[in-house]
């Protein structure tokens, strides 16, 4: 059959068709020919991790930075696939549209307890929008066009596409796919917008509450916009510090839990939350009147239907796009609230002051509120900056300053550790010309460390800040408070990251007192490399987030 082609090249194909140029994985021998189609194209720039989880990690900072898909290779069946694992769980409560191609024994060797055998399809199905396998060479472009489809559309997130390494090799009729048809969630009925509005002008202490819909929908200038008509505080769900520009008169910065309290005083104050493109869920929340006033009237405006009014009543529930319904919202009239806003004035003036305050903390070593103060006063205003979870990044969630969005990519509500690393790899994948720093603790620097060669290699220079406080902090803050400072297991001795930076071929730095941070990270911008800025920061300076889980110590 002269007109025909491999599977390998017919999923080359439609990647590319579908504008997909570059790919994360880890080289198994379950695709190969996908491999060397990729070889012979070379259109398709390819970013090889030493780890499958942190593959994935990448892709899914891609698809945050790019809109998405983001695509990666499980290219080894069995256990490559399964390591595939916790970055689909992350991708699913982070609603990133994710991308698997996940390769599978050969159809003939199924349930035949075949070396590397395991149910993939089953696996991946609690955590994905789809897990299901390719059994015919021929719907192999099909139905990576649907998974494709499927993960940029409506709530976007994971979808698994489990493919037989015979089909790869096998030979179909050649294709010239054209890109898939996604479908686009529209503004919210006239009706509705009338309704909102009518419910702004008759507040008294209204707040908008915004989230991820508006980096997705790429909404966050319409955001602003209608910050600026109504002349009404806006804060941002938890991870999303980045919907409004830093310092801007109407953006409060993050809400709830991890949010700072001025943000948490308007949310429980309010007696009208209009929520845009955010779902109230628990990370940003708890799900308590601590962090939504129960008796405020609230319309609740999201792209997934299932989340619109599901944790607190609310007056009026929407589906339809954040950005669109910004843009409706627009002919609002500004609402009399004089008070509110002056209130709300003098409490962002002194908010500031606490953080001018946190910026000459002098203690030795330097108090990580610090050096955060002087991680924010020389980012530049384009960087993107990911975090991971801990007790240290828990601090930055709401200290670091964000210009452009997407600027800020968190794990979000999966709260993994592990995640900031890879994640920085792939955001500079997405974006090469901004700069961007991931910020972490030593434990994650210890989770991922080896992908500090993965940046080098691929050159993808990312700039690391580890914020060393010799502890799983979020841990051992339990330990000290719930249960009379009885420490196991909570303490950790690392290596010199900053050397084994160096021994990588990157830059290393080493920060140990107050008015250190800020000089390293200007080097290391100004360096254009990969560099790891290893920074011992207090050990005691910890805080519980969670203070219903435990009791009193005894």
């Amino acid at each position: 059959m002269t007109d025909s082609i491999t599977g390998g090249e017919a999923v080359y194909r439609t990647l590319r068709a579908n504008g997909v140029d570059t790919l994360f994985g880890l080289l198994g021998g379950s695709m190969l020919e996908l491999y060397d189609a990729m070889h012979k194209g070379g259109e398709i720039a390819y970013v090889g991790a030493r780890d499958e989880r942190a593959a994935g990690h990448m892709a899914d900072a891609y698809a945050r930075v790019t809109g998405g898909p983001g695509v990666v290779l499980g290219a080894q069946a069995g256990p490559g696939v399964v390591n595939l694992v916790t970055a689909v769980a992350e991708a699913q409560l982070a609603y990133s549209p994710l991308v698997v191609i996940a390769g599978a024994i050969s159809r003939g060797d199924h349930g035949k307890d075949t070396f590397q055998e395991v149910d993939q399809v089953a696996l991946f199905q609690p955590i994905s929008k789809r897990s299901i396998m390719v059994i015919d060479p021929a719907r192999l472009a099909p139905m990576l066009e649907d998974a494709i489809r499927l993960a940029m559309s409506g709530r976007r997130g994971p979808v698994v596409l489990h493919m037989p390494r015979d089909l790869f090799a096998a030979k179909v009729p050649a294709i010239h796919p054209v890109p898939v048809k996604i479908s686009k969630a529209g503004p919210p009925a006239a009706a509705d917008v009338a309704a909102i509005s009518e419910m702004i002008s008759e507040a008294e202490r209204p707040v908008i509450v915004a989230g991820g819909g508006f980096k997705w929908g790429q909404g966050t200038a319409a955001l602003t916009a209608l910050a600026e008509v109504l002349e009404v505080p806006v804060v941002a769900s938890t991870g999303h510090a980045d919907i409004m520009p830093y310092g801007h008169p109407w953006f409060v910065g993050q809400g709830g839990p991890r949010g700072n309290r001025v943000a948490s005083r308007l949310t429980r104050e309010a007696d009208v939350i209009v929520v845009l493109g955010a779902r109230l869920g628990f990370n940003s929340t708890f799900h308590s009147a601590e962090y939504v006033n129960p008796k405020a009237r609230i319309a609740h405006v999201d792209i997934d239907g299932s989340a619109v009014g599901r944790y607190f009543p609310v007056e009026i529930a929407v589906q339809a796009d954040a950005r669109e319904a910004a843009l409706a919202l627009m002919e609002t009239p500004k609402p009399h609230v004089t008070t509110w806003r002056d209130a709300f004035k003098t409490d962002m003036a002194s908010l500031a002051a606490e953080r001018a305050e946190e910026a000459a903390i002098a203690t030795l070593p330097t108090h990580p509120r610090r050096a955060l103060a002087e991680i924010r006063a020389v980012l530049p205003e384009d960087a993107i900056v990911t975090l991971d979870t801990g007790n240290t990044c828990l601090q930055a969630a709401d200290r670091l300053a964000h210009y452009q969005s997407p600027g800020l990519i968190t794990p979000l509500d999966f709260g993994l550790v592990g995640f900031g690393m890879p994640a920085a790899i792939g955001a500079k994948a997405a974006a090469p010309d901004r700069p961007v720093v991931a910020i972490m603790g030593d434990g994650s620097m210890g989770y991922t460390m080896i992908e500090v060669q993965t940046a080098i290699s691929h050159k993808l220079p990312v700039i690391f800040i580890v914020l060393d406080n010799q502890a799983w902090g979020a841990e051992k803050a339990y330990q000290q408070e719930f249960f009379g400072g009885r420490l196991l297991g909570a303490e950790i001795d690392s290596p010199r990251f900053d050397k084994f930076a160096e021994l990588c071929g990157a830059r290393g730095y080493w920060v140990e007192g107050p008015g250190e941070m800020g000089p390293a990270l200007e080097q290391a911008l100004a360096s254009g490399e990969t560099c790891v800025i290893q920074g011992r920061i207090d050990p005691g300076a910890l805080m519980t987030l969670r203070k219903d889980l435990f009791k009193p110590a005894k």
